[in-house]
Order: structure tokens, then sequence, then C-alpha cells
């Protein structure tokens, strides 16, 4: 997620391509999914890393789920449902680390 977070915000557009998406996309919208992923995976790893504020686990798993719902639906109006497939399987691990992480919270 940061490794591709990485790519999408500082390479440029033009080295992207190997992203279908990122050919029918403006550049301001790759470089927020950029940003969010990196977000995003910080949110993952730092807070149970560090100790602080361990919540921000599975929120931020929560919030890797939302965007692959929204990546999914970009998938089906551009009709690449061949793509489908890894989003559906981020959401399920996600959604793993996400109840996971709630459950330890409550413990």
């Amino acid at each position: 997620m940061i490794t591709l977070g990485i790519v999408k915000t500082f390479q440029p557009i033009k080295k992207l391509s190997q992203f279908n998406w990122t050919t029918h996309s403006s550049e301001g919208f790759v470089r927020f999914v950029g940003i969010s992923e990196l977000l995003i995976g910080a949110g993952l790893i730092l807070p149970q890393l560090t100790g602080i504020r361990p919540l921000l686990t599975p929120l931020a798993a929560l919030s890797l789920c939302m965007i692959m719902v929204l990546a999914i639906a970009e998938h089906v109006k551009h009709k690449e449902t061949h793509e489908i497939g890894k989003n559906v399987i981020i959401i399920l691990l996600a959604a793993f680390v996400a109840i996971g992480r709630f459950s330890i919270q409550n413990i």
C-alpha cells in the first residue's frame, strides 16, 4: 500500500500508464489516490507499531475498504471488470484487520 502510494504520488503521470485507470483519470485524482494510499498504509502500520492511538489501525482498514468499494465502482464504470478481483481481495484483508483490531481493542 505504501509503495503504491509513493509511486502514484511522485512518479510522472506518463510512467503510471501501467495502471489502466490512470490513462482516463486526471493528474489531480491520481495524486489524491496516491496520497490516500500513503496515509492509509501509515495508518495500518504505525499506530500498532508505536502503541500510539492503536484505534487508528482498524479505522485505516475501514478507510481502505471504502476506497476499494469506490475503485470497484470506477472499474465497472470503465468496463474493467477483470480488475475487480484484486479490489475484493484487498477488501477482505482490510475487513479482517478491522474486525480483528476492533476485537482486540475491546478486550
